[in-house]
């Protein structure tokens, strides 16, 4: 009873917990089960016009444009700098197609069905099918049946959903579909713009008279190098002054500044000396072994596979070896030094030829033969390359091609020439993990003896090394200047504090320590950044004043020229419609006040660019050329030709867009 008396005592503690108990259980199954929704969040690659895009969806479009580019460039061997490429124009293509879409239904603009598919496999298709590779014949012509056939291919029901070929086709296709119906949509915008931006016959007369009425005039003009420095005084509320005004200018991604010093990674003496004694020890069994094959797959950087060299594609070093005069198999090489490589070769087979080259043709049962053009033995592979080059015109063979085969056609093939097989045992001398730890380790005492971005700079300038300076770089840059494998650097330094040390960073054959030397997280660049030249434009403007104040009583152009101590110019004419002012160069304010000054009449020193001017207006001089309304609207048309281009940039400039690609990268 006492306890039971306890609780009741208790009672409204108890229900105060246990309802804290009931809720911290209720929000950790409600932060459980929706885990999945934050974490979907956390893996958007970015958001345009409130279109989110999901690391999945930019992914699949990186790997299909990957595919395309294989396909297209015949290449399979992309380097960092190329697939940095890849990602950009993925997002770039996101960002176009979202912003877009946007916009056209806004207006209600779109791209039908019919529409597309016309522009795809119609009788004139859009320029970028006509464009591929894939849909040429052998003349370079574009052939639409190639992509019917294409098309037929990749649509047939009966087809094997998994074969590799068909997917990979399947891929291309829809890429270049999708590139085709941005293309048209931007197409579409670009043309409903240039409707709008047409001149009408007030433009036409206003154009008109901008070139036909003008002025003669003579001036003189004080460039502003020619004050002295000394003579005048810019405070820093003039230049605050001059920021605040062209601030807009100044609009920035965050982005961030590093100095950097590289460690070399090269091989030592001790790993010069261990690659010789490598190759000293396999010479004798490498001259003599019945399986040489063996001996140099083992051991060496040039696998052996039976290829047949010519004079033209042998390693240089052993062309005069391999094509001598009485050359035999079993000749050898003494050890050879060159481009930090040890090698020797051994003769396999000469004294024979073979054709350098071959034309092919592809056979596809139920459909058109593709002749394929002329094929050196070094662009084809291995399986390909032997019974093309040791067969003869009109012979087929068939190869394993991906998850099928294909057959071949020789239609032609080239004249012999001599060839030799060679054996060829070469070993690149590489740092060895000894040397490799010995430079990390002079990297990371570097970086203990100097723990500042100042230290780092002295130190290194003191031991002859160089530091590099690199400037803007932003949350997604690819790689620091030239080091390869550096996006690592790029994030560090959005996550270091300014003046901080980095750790070694491995890039390619260097190791490399970094200094943060500038943050720039506003959204526009900071005074200090571009307080040079607002100097060197407020110190004009402070000689624009001091020259005006020098010319005060100058009551003629000649007596302007006196205290100047320039003399008199000439212009035949000056109408609104010019570019430049004489000889003087860009002046529009000059031009402006000029002609608005009227005839016979001597201006106010007027600031220009390059320096002040005082100007005295002569008779009208006008054109007498007849106005042709159309002729000037024409004109006008032309001049106004790139502003919707300029306006699809705008609206990209504008659109709502998070990038969030930075952590994904």
């Amino acid at each position: 009873m006492a306890s039971l008396q306890k609780i009741r005592n208790h009672g409204a503690l108890l229900i105060a917990i246990v309802g804290l108990a009931m809720l911290a259980f209720i929000l950790g199954d409600f932060l459980n089960s929706g885990s999945s929704f934050f974490n979907r969040s956390r893996e958007n690659v970015g958001e345009v016009e409130g279109q989110k895009i999901h690391y999945t969806e930019y992914e699949a479009a990186r790997e299909q444009l990957t595919e395309v580019y294989k396909i297209e460039s015949g290449r399979t061997d992309f380097d960092e700098d190329m697939y940095a490429q890849i990602r950009n124009q993925v997002w770039n293509m996101f960002v176009m197609d979202y912003t877009l879409r946007a916009q056209a239904k806004e207006i209600g603009l779109d791209i039908t069905t019919d529409e597309l598919s016309e522009l795809c496999v119609g009788e004139n298709p859009h320029q970028i099918i006509r464009g591929r590779r894939a849909f040429m014949d052998e003349n370079g012509q574009f052939n639409r049946q190639a992509v019917v056939n294409l098309l037929q291919a990749i649509n047939n029901e009966d087809a094997d959903e998994e074969n590799a070929n068909l997917k990979q086709a399947k891929t291309y296709w829809l890429y270049w579909e999708k590139a085709v119906r941005i293309s048209y949509m931007q197409e579409k915008y670009t043309t409903l713009l240039q409707h709008l931006l047409k001149a009408n016959s007030l433009d036409a007369e206003y154009a008109f008279n901008s070139r036909q009425n003008g002025v003669s005039a003579d001036f003189v003009m004080q460039p502003y190098y020619s004050v002295a420095d000394s003579l005048v005084k810019v405070s820093d509320s003039d230049i605050k002054k001059l920021y605040k005004q062209h601030k807009s200018q100044y609009k920035q991604t965050p982005n961030r500044a590093i100095k950097y010093v590289a460690f070399d990674i090269v091989p030592s003496e001790d790993d010069f000396k261990a690659a010789k004694d490598l190759m000293t020890g396999l010479q004798e069994e490498f001259k003599t072994a019945e399986d040489v094959s063996l001996v140099v797959n083992t051991n060496s950087d040039i696998m052996y596979d039976g290829r047949d060299y010519s004079a033209e594609n042998v390693p240089a070093q052993f062309k005069e070896f391999a094509f001598r005069s009485g050359a035999k198999a079993g000749d050898c090489t003494e050890i050879l030094f060159e481009n930090n490589t040890y090698a020797m070769a051994r003769i396999m087979k000469a004294g024979y030829s073979m054709p350098d080259s071959v034309e092919l043709k592809a056979i596809v049962e139920g459909q058109e033969d593709q002749e394929l053009g002329w094929f050196k033995a070094t662009d084809l592979p291995k399986n390909i390359a032997e019974p093309a080059l040791s067969g003869k015109r009109g012979d087929r063979f068939t190869v394993a091609q991906g998850m099928g085969e294909q057959t071949f056609e020789i239609m032609e093939i080239g004249k012999p020439t001599p060839k030799v097989k060679l054996a060829i045992l070469a070993r690149e001398v590489t740092p060895s993990s000894k040397t490799y730890s010995i430079i990390y380790n002079n990297a990371k005492q570097f970086i203990v003896d100097n723990n500042n971005a100042e230290a780092l700079e002295k130190a290194a300038q003191e031991a002859g090394m160089t530091v590099v300076p690199q400037y803007n770089l932003t949350e997604n840059t690819d790689k620091v200047g030239q080091l390869k494998s550096s996006r690592p650097i790029v994030r560090w330094a959005f996550e270091a504090k300014e003046g901080a040390v980095s750790d070694v960073f491995e890039c390619g054959q260097q190791f490399v320590v970094a200094a943060l030397t500038e943050v720039n997280d506003g959204d526009y660049r900071p005074l200090d950044a571009v307080r040079a030249e607002l100097t060197y434009e407020a110190m004009n403007n402070a000689k624009a004043a001091y020259i005006k104040k020098e010319l005060k009583g100058a009551e003629s152009l000649e007596a302007a020229a006196e205290k100047m101590g320039q003399s008199i110019q000439h212009i035949d004419r000056v109408a609104l419609g010019d570019s430049r002012f004489g000889n003087a160069g860009m002046e529009p304010a000059v031009i402006g006040k000029t002609v608005a000054q009227g005839e016979n009449t001597l201006s106010e020193p007027i600031q220009g660019n390059m320096g002040v001017f005082v100007v005295k207006t002569g008779a009208a001089n006008n054109l007498t050329e007849d106005f042709v309304v159309e002729t000037e609207k024409a004109q006008l048309a032309s001049r106004f030709a790139y502003l919707p281009y300029q306006a699809m940039q705008l609206v990209e400039d504008q659109a709502k867009i998070t990038d969030n690609r930075a952590n994904f990268q």
